[in-house]
């Protein structure tokens, strides 16, 4: 490793970010190191640890010139930063830079990352356009070298009529024979998105091999960051929709889906069943999974979205977070999600209140904080709405408010310290049970997930109300029979 390009970003993250102390940032969710992050990149169990990295701009809060920062965890939840991974150095990828991409290992114990890589180049019609292809890169798991062959896979390798300008976010893994696969997406002939099965038997030269999926105009327009793996006894094509109209479950922009379904290895053929939303809160995107040591599915994402970037706390020294990772599971043919077991090695001093009715307003002793893992059971009753207020004090709130006869269950923090007309608002539709509710709600510094009834419902949303506002309320439009259990977060 020797190049200026990524030399200059690793000298200026270790002064800057070395200076965020970590009580500016959040207690157990990723940020960089400093600036901005967007996708989660590269998200693999390697010597013994988990890597994430993410697209990077250490420069600024904003998005700029792509690099890769690199984050390594035991637990998931504590995240050491090791200097910027890649930078736009190289003749492939020396404008918009590094795009998002993945990890696998190879034979002789080096990581191999893949990633999409970008140049602007010069049309016949004189204007300039981003022309994206695939790359490479090899690794010990701290220094990376950019081969001589990239780009590995250009428009030559895609089917006829699919784009040059929208072609990206490979993921990677080995096949139980030891070759590689990869799925990227594609604006295809249709003007829609597809993912796109790429092969090789070394990880260096890459071959086409078919076309798994197409959105047909379906679900949005172009695609981005897919995924592909199998899931207790199914296959599963996860992907993010851009520009959709709202449709049942799934709402307008910016979507994570995933389509359901089986997979024949034999002839590369994936046969959907079903589809689901993967997130129905506010700041959810660009997810990526790993598999564990343990044989658990575990997912990251961005919890952010692009329509609200500009919203930022003013003097901030970062930009973006991931979720808390969560581990995934097929039951009744939708995929459920749950906070990663290791959240409860961190499970502190415990608050418990059982049977308790609630109909005015009603804060519960000892409940209360934003660093918290905090479960509420709402049993059948004789009530017209649940809110549960978070992150509270006279001035600020994020609320939950469940609707039994709808069966719709509402995220609001329109009072959560934006000053960015934007999406405060949004509602999904959770298993209707006579009234009954379970949440699993995640508080962060700076967050909300929230679980729904075992993770068959999440949603999640970034928060930034003062940290001062530590409340958490309970109020109902009739009786509510409410029990709470909280746990402080030992971190």
């Amino acid at each position: 490793m020797n190049d200026l390009t990524l030399q200059k970003a690793r000298a200026y993250e270790a002064e800057h970010g070395a200076a965020i102390s970590p009580a500016e940032r959040p207690a157990y969710h990723m940020t960089p190191y400093v600036g901005w992050l967007n996708d989660p990149n590269g998200f693999s169990y390697y010597k013994g640890k988990y890597h994430q990295f993410y697209q990077y701009n250490p420069y600024d809060v904003r998005w700029a010139p792509m690099h890769w920062g690199h984050a390594v965890s035991t637990d998931l939840l504590h995240w050491e930063y090791l200097p910027c991974a890649l930078a736009p150095d190289s003749p492939a990828d020396n404008g918009p830079g590094c795009f998002s991409g993945s990890a696998t290992q190879m034979d002789d114990g080096k990581q191999l990352l893949m990633y999409t890589s970008v140049v602007a180049e010069k049309q016949p019609n004189g204007e300039m356009r981003d022309i994206q292809t695939q790359s490479i890169a090899i690794g010990d798991g701290l220094d990376y070298e950019k081969p001589a062959c990239n780009p590995v896979l250009t428009q030559k390798d895609l089917p006829e009529g699919f784009s040059k300008f929208d072609f990206r976010d490979p993921k990677i893994w080995r096949e139980t024979d030891g070759t590689y696969s990869a799925v990227t997406v594609c604006l295809a002939e249709d003007g829609s998105g597809a993912a796109v099965l790429f092969q090789s038997k070394d990880g260096f030269d890459w071959h086409f091999v078919t076309v798994l999926e197409r959105c047909n105009n379906q679900y949005g327009k172009m695609w981005e960051c897919p995924d592909f793996f199998p899931l207790d006894g199914k296959q599963v094509l996860m992907l993010g929709p851009m520009e959709m109209l709202p449709k049942g479950e799934f709402h307008n922009g910016h979507n994570v889906i995933a389509f359901i379904g089986s997979y024949d290895e034999a002839t590369h053929t994936f046969t959907r069943e079903n589809v689901q939303l993967m997130d129905g809160g506010i700041d959810f995107y660009a997810t990526q999974t790993t598999l564990a040591p343990d044989g658990r599915r575990i997912m990251t994402a961005w919890l952010q979205t692009w329509s609200d970037t500009e919203d930022k706390p003013q003097g901030c020294k970062w930009f973006g977070q991931t979720i808390c990772p969560r581990e995934l599971h097929i039951k009744d043919g939708r995929i459920l999600q749950t906070p990663v077991r290791e959240l409860d090695a961190a499970h502190g001093k415990r608050t418990f209140h059982e049977n308790v009715t609630v109909q005015s307003e009603t804060a519960l002793e000892g409940i209360k904080g934003r660093v918290a893992d905090l479960a509420v059971r709402v049993q059948p009753g004789e009530y017209r709405s649940f809110t549960l207020k978070l992150a509270a004090d006279a001035d600020h709130h994020t609320s939950l408010t469940y609707d039994p006869y709808t069966s719709e269950l509402t995220l609001d923090r329109s009072h959560a310290g934006s000053r960015a007309d934007i999406v405060h608002s949004r509602s999904c539709k959770v298993r209707s049970q006579n009234g009954a509710l379970k949440l699993r709600i995640l508080l962060d510094k700076n967050s909300i997930e929230v679980f729904a009834n075992d993770g068959e419902q999440t949603m999640t949303a970034w928060i930034y109300t003062p940290q001062s506002a530590d409340g958490i309320t309970f109020a109902a439009d009739g009786k509510a029979t409410v029990t709470a259990e909280q746990f402080e977060l030992d971190l």
